[in-house]
């Protein structure tokens, strides 16, 4: 499938795919249930886009695909492929579009729903698409960028997806992320800390790595962003309600970000 303008996407026998009413795209041949709700997905929209959570992150982001797209001509195609409820890949546009330095088009892909409904009703400048990232509904090489944040990969379509002279922006959780929560819902020690060496070698494998670099910082969080803050990780699946509720009875909180992010480009160049 090829990208031919804000209103539709074209297939390669020229089938047209309209967007629904709500702005985005279905791109599933059939029904997906994920684990992903939209209590989520808006929980997560509070943290990042009113909260600023991850605004440090975005920045370190936009600041890689302007030092790194060269003497690019035209308009730069970016994929967040797992974009949630799109805060980050609206972000990370806004800031590469700043200053109308660079035409941009930003196309977020999520397997759920729920999250491209919320992507779609707050961020109107970008292609939002539900689709599985197995089989991505794009021609070959239609990327000059592809954002994977936080979210699980499929290198063999991110290479198919990828131009020539592209490049992915991965970022995967380093030792001290969220090291906060670990520590008070999690008793066990190899539930409290992390190591984040077997992503980082499984990407080296299917890509040139150009850089890694290491973002570190804390956020201050008071209520309503902490309730968003626990509802929105996965790391509070499970836990018990007496230690959820022991945590939002605090009035503040530190709560450390620890993310790398790794630069990579095709191997075949």
């Amino acid at each position: 499938m090829q990208v031919v303008q804000f209103e539709s996407l074209m297939c390669t026998n020229r089938h047209t795919y309209d967007f629904t009413k709500q702005g985005y795209l279905n791109l599933l041949t059939h029904p997906i249930k994920t684990k992903y709700g939209k209590e989520l997905f808006e929980a997560r929209r509070t943290l990042i886009a009113e909260g600023g959570f991850f605004e440090p992150l975005c920045e370190a982001l936009a600041n890689m695909i302007k030092e790194n797209k060269g003497t690019h001509q035209g308009t730069l195609s970016i994929l967040d492929t797992g974009c949630g409820e799109g805060s980050h890949l609206a972000a990370i546009c806004d800031l590469v579009r700043s200053n109308n330095e660079t035409a941009v088009m930003g196309v977020g892909v999520d397997l759920a729903k729920e999250g491209v409904l919320v992507a779609s009703k707050n961020y109107k400048n970008n292609i939002w698409c539900v689709a599985d990232l197995a089989n991505a509904p794009f021609e070959n090489q239609q990327f000059d960028v592809i954002l994977n944040i936080l979210s699980p990969s499929n290198y063999s379509e991110f290479n198919r997806l990828l131009k020539d002279d592209g490049f992915v922006l991965k970022v995967v959780p380093q030792s001290g992320y969220l090291i906060q929560l670990r520590e008070a819902f999690y008793d066990a020690p190899d539930k409290q800390s992390y190591s984040n060496v077997d992503t980082v070698e499984h990407f080296n494998k299917h890509f040139t790595l150009m850089n890694q670099t290491r973002i570190q910082y804390t956020m201050n969080l008071s209520h309503p962003f902490i309730d968003a803050l626990i509802q929105m990780t996965p790391l509070t699946w499970g836990i018990s309600e007496e230690k959820a509720i022991a945590f939002l009875e605090k009035d503040s909180l530190e709560i450390t970000v620890d993310l790398d992010i790794l630069i990579g480009r095709k191997t075949t160049i």
